[in-house]
């Protein structure tokens, strides 16, 4: 009960503030808020979390200054529902980003898919209206193409980025290049107006996106208005780009570039709070969607460090990320925290921060971080493990249970499509979907990072293990309620793209059993 009653002290504390100097001159505003979300960063990408090429300064000392959180995950392996659970507080299956296209699939919101953020979701931003926030949005957005869902229509003020991810080049024929919008208007394309060289990987965007956060800030506090900033940048998913200051100056080739740009970016920024001297009012959190895209890798992928496999699995190296909280003079500087967080929690945090409450009406999955980062109190906690509808695994405390193991299919590996390179744990990292939900492969995270090892399962510690997990997935599934699948859902007139071979089947993928794997996409 202490991490909950500390967190109401503090929401009590805003709210007596902001009363008692309703309408007067300089009278106290809750913090300004910054998410910092990267694209495919990995874990192991920042010195601080020991990549040996230390290139990563600014970050190196954002940790110093603040919080680093070594066990923090993403909500999914993947872009669009990890996003959407950031934004809403609640896992994927809940809010609907998911797929029922197939067992254990996973899907985001690529162009040909017409669904996105249901109407009935309370976004972040839409949230803190309610305490005078202005919002802005630089970057992807990735929760749905339509209209009805663009992000001004879910509480954002303004926005400067893409409903996608920076793909193409295209041929505007059979299908358009990626549009760039600042608030309603669309102002260009990626590769047209908005150039990415993919040979040479130069890119101006991180420039654009810096400047805009900035731009943001400054207007903002002028106003003497909170903020909420949710700087989505995409430079280190594949194709990586970066400006021609940082091109060729890592050592790790052209995807260290980018995350010497970051690096660079969030120093100028946090450069800016101080400037303005409002670093004690303003909490910044850094973190990413999900794992290393390894498959990119070693040229257009970052590293996970220690943990196994990368994006769109379901092992540590897919969901657990670089994390960083930072807010001088409120959060102890140099401190480690080993709460297992999510970016659920950025949601219910961002919240408590602002004085608000969690909707009552819906399950909220995100916890509040602030008496872990204030007071170093620690809350128990489950971490769900979700691709597509199916619960593939689960963290309790030290120990992380898989109820089905899975890579990709032997097809797509076959065809080069890896996401384990050098890495093949026999009956682990395995190609075909593989049923453990009887007898749980259990993992001891703290002497096993890596998931190599899984308990004997005639042992008393994977006995007591078990016990714990299964009473916790039995109280999960017996209240989840999932919501309308969104990433199922196409349009003739928007589709223009099928596999090799399953033309014949129409190119709205629905749930069937009968659809060939092969043609089960996206994955």
């Amino acid at each position: 009960m202490a991490p909950v009653a500390a967190a109401t002290r503090w929401r009590l504390l805003l709210l007596v503030l902001s009363a008692a100097g309703l309408g007067a001159v300089g009278a106290p505003k809750p913090p300004n808020i910054l998410l910092l979300l990267m694209d495919d960063m990995g874990w192991g990408d920042l010195g601080v979390y020991g990549e040996p090429s230390r290139e990563t300064p600014n970050l190196d000392q954002m940790a110093a200054e603040g919080m680093l959180f070594p066990n923090f995950y993403s909500a999914n392996p993947l872009c669009s529902p990890s996003r959407a659970a950031l934004l809403t507080g609640r896992l994927p299956i809940r809010n609907g980003f998911y797929t029922t296209n197939g067992h254990a699939r996973n899907a985001y919101t690529p162009q040909e898919i017409v669904g996105g953020v249901p109407d009935e979701e309370h976004l972040l931003p839409e949230l803190l209206k309610r305490a005078g926030y202005a919002s802005k949005i630089v970057g992807k957005w990735h929760l749905g193409h339509r209209p009805q869902f663009h992000p001004l229509k879910h509480g954002f003020d303004e926005w400067f980025g893409s409903p996608n991810c920076h793909f193409g080049p295209y041929d505007n024929r059979a299908r358009p290049n990626i549009p760039v919008y600042r608030d309603w208007e669309m102002v260009g394309r990626y590769y047209e107006e908005f150039p990415i060289n993919l040979k040479t990987g130069e890119a101006n965007l991180t420039q654009v996106y810096l400047q805009e956060a900035l731009d943001f800030m400054k207007r903002q506090q002028a106003a003497q208005r909170p903020f909420f900033l949710y700087w989505a940048i995409d430079a280190t998913h594949a194709p990586v780009y970066a400006s021609r200051p940082f091109l060729g100056t890592s050592r790790r080739g052209r995807y260290g570039d980018a995350v010497r740009e970051i690096d660079d970016s969030v120093g100028k920024i946090l450069s800016l709070l101080r400037d303005l001297r409002i670093t004690e009012n303003t909490f910044v959190f850094f973190t990413s969607d999900n794992g290393a895209a390894l498959i990119s890798a070693p040229k257009q992928g970052g590293s996970n460090g220690p943990f196994l496999c990368g994006k769109q699995t379901t092992f540590e190296g897919g969901m657990r990320e670089p994390a960083i909280a930072w807010w001088p003079g409120k959060i102890p500087a140099g401190q480690v925290s080993h709460q297992l967080g999510s970016v659920m929690d950025l949601f219910t945090t961002s919240l408590s921060l602002a004085g608000l409450v969690p909707p009552s009406d819906r399950v909220i999955d995100g916890l509040d971080l602030l008496p872990a980062m204030l007071w170093g109190q620690l809350t128990d906690r489950p971490i769900f493990y979700y691709r597509g509808n199916t619960l593939m695994a689960v963290t309790l405390g030290q120990y992380k249970a898989h109820f089905w193991t899975w890579t990709n299919s032997w097809e797509e590996f076959r065809q080069g499509v890896d996401f384990c390179p050098g890495q093949n744990v026999s009956g682990v990292t395995t190609h075909t979907q593989e049923e453990h939900t009887k007898l749980p492969l259990i993992f001891h995270l703290g002497r096993d990072p890596g998931e190599r090892y899984p308990l004997s399962f005639a042992s008393t510690e994977y006995l007591d293990a078990l016990r714990g997990v299964t009473l916790v997935v039995r109280q999960h599934q017996k209240t989840l309620v999932p919501g309308q699948p969104q990433l199922n859902m196409c349009n003739q007139a928007v589709m223009n793209w099928a596999p090799p071979g399953c033309e014949k089947l129409g190119k709205c993928l629905t749930p069937p059993e009968s659809i060939p794997e092969k043609c089960s996409w996206p994955h």
